[in-house]
């Protein structure tokens, strides 16, 4: 893939994560305000007992099925922040360890990293979408707790992915100056 090629689809990848998250951020707070809980609020809960009184908050059909399609929606944003924060890593891969060496091993090593993040968010999503539909238990919500943990340390790692990418991205594309012999 070329480096043009590479740093358009990681802005337009950026792009597109930023927004969904800021839709479903919105859908998130709106449902908040309606019932008391967002699905944001399930994430590490301890408990069957902790969803369910968050899943009485969403007792009336509506709410609940604005909750499933939050939970739904946000498979959206995993797909997104996942590609997003792998190309993260891969720019700043090829703006700060262009030859081989072991950075460069490291970087590749560290773009899976959030891939792996959003596949936990997606175990965490299915845990808490199973207890929506069929009811709360300790093992489900336990299982939750964990696939929230790994996804947060992965985002975590995606995040700073990110961070090392926007000055990868200016030198990438900042023009070189030639040299001049005097």
């Amino acid at each position: 893939m070329s480096l043009k090629l590479l740093l358009r689809r990681w802005i337009w990848l950026v792009v597109a994560a930023l927004v969904s998250f800021a839709v479903l951020y919105w859908l998130d707070q709106k449902l908040k305000a309606e019932t008391g809980f967002g699905t944001v609020d399930l994430q590490g809960l301890p408990t069957g007992l902790d969803y369910k009184r968050i899943f009485a908050a969403w007792i009336d059909r509506p709410h609940a099925a604005a909750a499933g399609f939050n939970l739904g929606f946000d498979y959206l944003f995993m797909l997104l922040y996942g590609t997003a924060f792998y190309y993260s890593a891969i720019v700043a891969r090829e703006a700060f360890a262009p030859k081989r060496g072991t950075l460069r091993r490291v970087l590749s090593y560290l773009a899976i990293v959030p891939v792996l993040g959003a596949v936990a968010d997606a175990a965490e999503n299915a845990f808490q979408f199973w207890m929506l539909n069929t009811g709360a238990t300790d093992a489900f919500a336990d299982a939750a707790a964990r696939a929230t943990g790994v996804k947060d340390v992965c985002f975590i790692v995606g995040l700073l992915l990110l961070a090392a990418a926007v000055p990868g991205y200016v030198k990438l594309v900042r023009p070189v100056k030639e040299q001049t012999s005097d």
